[in-house]
């Protein structure tokens, strides 16, 4: 049965949707009045989309560790393998959408 959640796959999907749902529940705890797309409007106009992205990333190190101490190997693979995706799109954002 453990080795059924020990696939990469695993990993990189949950690598990437857990900052999508961080991302979420930052703009409606803090944004409710604004719609989702006015939201990354304002986040790029004050010129902090990256470093919110950024630290929205950061539950993954949580879903990381716990693979590891499951001995999950793979799946953590796959967190980290989405973590770089994420640290692609920073910078992505930072350079070339936030200038």
């Amino acid at each position: 049965m453990k080795y059924k959640y020990n696939t990469l796959w695993i990993g990189l999907i949950l690598g990437i949707i857990i900052p999508c749902f961080a991302v979420l529940f930052f703009q409606i705890s803090n944004f409710k009045s604004l719609p989702f797309s006015e939201f990354f409007v304002k986040l790029t106009t004050m010129n902090i989309l990256s470093k919110l992205v950024s630290l929205c990333v950061l539950p993954n190190l949580l879903v990381f560790f716990i693979f590891i101490w499951k001995n999950l190997l793979y799946s953590a693979r796959g967190v980290l393998f989405a973590t770089v995706i994420w640290t692609i799109i920073v910078v992505i954002i930072k350079f070339f959408i936030q200038n």
